[in-house]
């Protein structure tokens, strides 16, 4: 009787994005997880891709794993190193060794840079590291129409679909793997981890997204903080008594930009 699990992580998604919490972002999806279950409100994360998944994966804070900074600036400094140790279990080792089949889909980010190539070693790639399946690709970015997939160990390259969107292809990935296990064992549970490579840059989607947010970024960055922490009030994600942190004077007033400028970055939101 023991529990799938999937763990979802959106790469660099703000607190304050996502509908379940306050943001402008419609995640309907998300909001029904929500309504049925609990919203955690204290994950505090460490604000750069590798060192989040290390601790995420690990249980561990991430300078113990070695991910002090990302995987594609190592050095030879304690906690640096990108070298996770073999000392340090991840959770699917854990779940593996348990009974569970596991699989990662999607951005990787926790194999140093100069091994992230067909010829190793593997010790550090997903499939080393306690996932039965791996796609997705090795590094901190990638296109999203044309990015270079890896599966387990090999190098696919950049696929030739012409209609080809990455989190799409996620998306068929997961579902093809767990009917496969499902079918062949189905009392034995998954850990998928499903790690996208959006939103970091690049950020790329269908058109058809971008339309349903056409036009609704106009008010600025100013008076969006402001109705998004009125929400996020409302959910009882944040205290009633918290106070919005004022404007970082690196970032100009809305009012004060130029309307050619507000046009790029209402469309950068729409995006």
């Amino acid at each position: 009787n023991a529990p799938n699990i999937l763990l979802v992580l959106i790469d660099d998604a703000g607190f304050g994005n996502p509908s379940t919490f306050g943001g402008p972002v419609a995640t309907p999806t998300f909001d029904k997880l929500a309504a049925e279950g609990l919203r955690y409100n204290r994950f505090h994360v460490t604000a750069l891709c590798s060192p989040t998944r290390a601790a995420l994966l690990s249980g561990r804070n991430h300078h113990s794993v070695g991910f002090g900074s990302i995987a594609e600036v190592p050095s030879g400094w304690p906690g640096y190193n990108t070298n996770w140790p073999t000392s340090a279990a991840s959770i699917a080792k854990i779940l593996q060794l348990n009974g569970y089949n596991t699989a990662a889909i999607g951005k990787w980010h926790l194999t140093p840079d100069n091994q992230q190539g067909p010829a190793g070693p593997f010790d550090r790639w997903p499939n080393a590291l306690g996932f039965d399946y791996f796609w997705g690709f090795l590094g901190g970015e990638t296109g999203q129409f044309d990015p270079v997939v890896t599966e387990n160990n090999t190098i696919i390259g950049v696929p030739t679909d012409k209609n080809f969107y990455f989190n799409d292809a996620m998306v068929e990935h997961s579902i093809n793997w767990i009917r496969g296990q499902k079918a062949q064992a189905p009392d034995k549970p998954f850990f998928l981890y499903f790690s996208t490579g959006a939103t970091h840059a690049p950020h790329q989607v269908p058109q058809e997204w971008t339309d349903k947010y056409k036009g609704k970024f106009g008010q600025g960055r100013d008076n969006l903080r402001e109705q998004t922490f009125a929400r996020q009030k409302q959910l009882g994600v944040i205290p009633q008594n918290a106070k919005l942190t004022p404007r970082n004077p690196a970032f100009p007033a809305w009012d004060s930009v130029s309307p050619d400028v507000k046009k790029l970055y209402a469309h950068q939101m729409e995006v």
